[in-house]
């Protein structure tokens, strides 16, 4: 197959448009998402082929291919250095679910566990999740004095994640390429470095 043969837009069997495709290196190591339409005319140009399917069918006027949701590079690509997952409040967030470290409620901004008026710093293992409600009822306090713990330590997420971040709408295919664990990025490190409360 070459790019040539598609004709016309890509349309998905079922009418709707998937968002993006995870790309792996020839090792499997995740560089990045495209929209579907670059994923497409990589595997058409054979310069990556499917790793995973999204389970329906793109067609053009003379070519059917399965729409990709992961695909892997036929050669390796040497990649830079990367730098580790800029801290944000977006990105604490999404580490943590939209959830509240302290209740389980929605998320909308971020708590210091050890707050930095004490000597807390604005590091990854120090920072949550929080809803209004409970970031003001606890203040400059320590997790001891108010009698609160964290279900499990903050951690800083592994530098694939920055792949996906900024991506709405994820494919659960992706979270296997990712080292990603269902919901969130909790750690499985029992010697994850935890801030000191």
């Amino acid at each position: 197959m070459r790019p040539g043969d598609l004709s016309g837009s890509l349309v998905l069997s079922k009418g709707e448009l998937l968002p993006g495709a995870l790309v792996l290196n020839a090792t499997y190591e995740p560089l990045c998402v495209v929209p579907l339409r670059r994923a497409v005319v990589l595997v058409l140009a054979e310069k990556a082929v499917i790793v995973e399917a999204a389970g329906q069918v793109l067609h053009s006027e003379r070519v059917s291919i399965p729409a990709p949701s992961v695909v892997r590079l036929s050669r390796y690509v040497r990649v830079p250095y990367r730098r580790a997952v800029p801290l944000t409040r977006r990105a604490v967030l999404e580490r943590d679910g939209h959830q509240c470290a302290y209740c389980g409620t929605r998320a909308d901004t971020i708590d210091h566990v050890r707050p930095r008026s004490r000597g807390g710093e604005h590091i990854w293992t120090n920072v949550v999740a929080a809803c209004a409600r409970c970031n003001h009822r606890k203040g400059d306090r320590l997790l001891a004095e108010l009698g609160w713990h964290l279900p499990a330590p903050p951690v800083q997420p592994p530098v694939t994640v920055a792949v996906v971040m900024g991506w709405a709408k994820r494919d659960p295919s992706w979270q296997p390429y990712l080292s990603l664990g269902p919901g969130s990025w909790a750690a499985t490190d029992p010697e994850a470095a935890a801030p000191a409360v």
